[in-house]
């Protein structure tokens, strides 16, 4: 339901001062606000200490990557001048863009370029594919549309098997030591951008299953109490900022895919600092509910992350 900018600075005030039980999602035209009270409105409540997860939908892809991140201060408030970036999306399958295997090309270019506007030093895209690195890179679309850029200081590079470290898993559970590529660990800025879809082990694949493109060894042994061990993963990796790309969303058949029937269109793009509730609201695309997650359940009891909706604050822009 949209609501017009009284309607929505009421709707701000009543819920700041705690007259709202749950957290709603607020329909921001941000058009249709002044510049302070666009400021304010774009602000974590004073009254409300639940993180931000904003939501944005729309069919051009670029702009609503932009846009989805403005309730979170814009790409500034992570990427700072003279920074090494990393980029992680889901380049796992020897998919197109249509099959929703992959994160979305034109997402992962946005987020490359407004890193770049933001001044960083250098944007590195990887991930550790299942199929075929070189052919999975291209036929997903990610290489040419980083390459497309032409600027030198976005790469999206294949992995060297010699920067995978052994790190010790401090807080860990059911793992205590795993591989990792050094240049996710190093990074200034690291950015999730995971695409939503379905899989037949984990019955969803997300944010916090997106590390598994940035860990080495036998990613097989992970599949037996799957929850948990992403979790522990997780208390390694410390991405600033969580996109995840629902603009198709794969229903069936994941986490490959193949089939465009499994593949539902939502032009969707979810944000959060909070890894672990972008992935609770995400859930709710697939008509679950964020408890029948095992990995979201696990980083929320490791204190990793919100999963409870109604203590979050629901942005859709």
């Amino acid at each position: 339901m949209e609501v017009n900018r009284r309607d929505f600075l009421r709707q701000v005030a009543a819920w700041s001062a705690g007259l709202s039980a749950a957290a709603p999602i607020l329909h921001l035209p941000l058009s249709a606000l002044g510049q302070d009270e666009t400021a304010a409105a774009t602000q974590p409540s004073a009254a409300k200490t639940g993180p931000i997860v904003a939501v944005a939908k729309g069919k051009d892809y670029a702009e609503l990557v932009t846009r989805v991140l403005k309730p979170l201060g814009g790409i500034e408030s992570f990427v700072k001048p003279g920074q090494r970036v990393v980029v992680k999306p889901n380049i796992g399958w020897d998919r197109t863009p249509a099959q929703a295997a992959n994160t979305h090309p034109d997402v992962v270019k946005a987020v490359v370029q407004l890193a770049l506007a933001a001044g960083a030093k250098q944007v590195l895209v990887f991930d550790r594919p299942c199929n075929e690195p070189t052919m999975t890179y291209r036929h997903s679309g990610i290489q040419p549309a980083v390459e497309s850029l032409g600027d030198s200081r976005a790469v999206c590079q294949l992995l060297d098997e010699r920067k995978f470290v052994p790190v010790k898993i401090a807080k860990g559970q059911s793992l205590d030591e795993w591989l990792f590529y050094r240049d996710a660990l190093e990074a200034d800025c690291y950015i999730n951008v995971p695409i939503a879809k379905h899989h037949g082990l984990a019955k969803l694949t997300l944010g916090l299953k997106n590390c598994m493109g940035v860990i080495g060894g036998n990613r097989g042994q992970i599949h037996q109490n799957i929850g948990q061990k992403l979790a522990d993963l997780n208390t390694v990796l410390n991405p600033k900022l969580t996109i995840i790309d629902a603009t198709r969303i794969l229903l069936a058949n994941g986490p490959s895919g193949g089939n465009i029937e499994d593949v539902k269109i939502l032009d969707t793009l979810i944000a959060s600092t909070d890894m672990v509730a972008a992935d609770a609201y995400a859930t709710t695309l697939f008509g679950l509910r964020p408890e029948q997650i095992s990995s979201t359940v696990a980083a929320y009891r490791m204190g990793l992350g919100e999963m409870d909706l109604k203590k979050m604050q629901m942005v859709e822009v």
